[in-house]
């Protein structure tokens, strides 16, 4: 009995230390969000009804005091979580090591780049930023396809970023991915730049951003996007606009596209309501290429309408609904940026889908944060 007393009290000594080094704060969070889809597809293309996981995650954040205002924080955030089948990637989502304090935050790691911060403007907060609403399906260029697609908004590997306090209501941020070992077939030496600038005083909100591609899709081409965005909060009701451009190198030449869209939302009893229109332009340049949901020359426009309304049935807890029309012309290939609809229907080699579609998507979802 004496042993075990003593072992017991050494082991409490040697812990004693160890505990009092261990102080960081270490957060597990999550959602879950799940939503019954029918999309409705023009032509002879086969209509769908599923159920979609709409970016579902859960990880661990954790902060560390380090003394005099500086922070030691990191997040591990799994990805692509099956909640509707199976699967999952373990650091698929924002993860990262880093430091915070008085003059900022610098962040190393994978995590989405500055260019998407634009999405918190005008995206559709109540389907939140995801799903068959999301305006990701014209901006960016996000049809689900990722970085060798040309997207614009995606998570960047190897990352190095840095994101200014707040000043008088601007933030700022930017980042720089070593995409050396991130994309098959691109260089070595490839790499992404993105930036972007945010105000925030009273009822307005803007914001701009840019990001540079070199080499990322193959050696030699480089692209870039510019979007810049604004708000205004009238008390019941929130209005605003975006405009972008991408520009895309092929070997046959440049291929440019503008878009823009107009937004709205508001209180309506207790839930969120949020409706846009987004149009792309007819792109200039190559007309031989696809990237993404782009290629050049006339027919090449689409527009997209889309509504959704959140009814919260707890702080934690909320139902929605929406609508999408995803509106391509002749010979467009935008799609879904989550759920994308692909259903074995031939697309074009690099397009994001098929040609010349319209979807109409309708869908109903719970969301659980914890």
């Amino acid at each position: 009995m004496n042993k075990k007393l003593v072992a017991v009290a050494v082991a409490a000594l040697l812990a004693a230390p160890m505990a009092q080094a261990q102080t960081a704060n270490v957060t597990l969070y999550g959602r879950v969000n799940l939503d019954l889809e029918y999309i409705s597809a023009s032509g002879s293309a086969p209509d769908v009804t599923r159920l979609t996981s709409n970016s579902s995650r859960f990880g661990l954040r954790g902060v560390e005091s380090l003394g005099g205002g500086l922070n030691a924080i990191f997040q591990l955030e799994n990805g692509s979580v099956g909640w509707d089948a199976s699967g999952g990637a373990l650091a698929g989502r924002d993860s990262f090591v880093g430091f915070q304090g008085s003059w900022g935050t610098v962040r190393f790691g994978n995590f989405l780049a500055p260019y998407d911060d634009m999405h918190g403007i005008f995206g559709n907060g109540p389907a939140y930023l995801t799903g068959l609403m999301s305006t990701t399906a014209i901006w960016a260029n996000n049809g689900g396809g990722g970085k060798g697609t040309g997207t614009f908004d995606d998570r960047l590997p190897n990352s190095l970023r840095y994101d200014t306090a707040n000043i008088a209501g601007f933030t700022g941020g930017i980042q720089i991915s070593l995409w050396d070992d991130a994309g098959a077939g691109s260089a070595r030496d490839a790499w992404i730049l993105s930036m972007a600038g945010i105000y925030r005083n009273g009822p307005f909100q803007g914001g701009l951003a840019y990001e540079a591609n070199r080499d990322v899709r193959a050696d030699g081409l480089d692209d870039w996007a510019f979007t810049v965005t604004g708000s205004w909060n009238f008390g019941p009701v929130r209005v605003g606009g975006l405009w972008e451009r991408v520009d895309y190198d092929t070997p046959l030449g440049s291929l440019k596209r503008d878009m823009w869209g107009v937004f709205a939302d508001g209180a309506l009893g207790p839930g969120t309501w949020h409706v846009a229109y987004q149009q792309g332009r007819d792109a200039k340049g190559n007309s031989a290429t696809y990237i993404g949901g782009i290629t050049g020359g006339g027919d090449t426009g689409v527009y997209q309408i889309a509504a959704t309304y959140n009814y919260p049935l707890s702080k934690r807890t909320a139902v929605y609904f929406g609508y999408s029309r995803l509106d391509n012309d002749g010979r467009a290939a935008y799609n879904y940026s989550v759920g994308s609809y692909r259903q074995g229907v031939a697309a074009p080699a690099g397009a994001n889908g098929p040609v010349g579609l319209t979807y109409n998507g309708f869908a109903i979802g719970a969301v659980h944060n914890f």
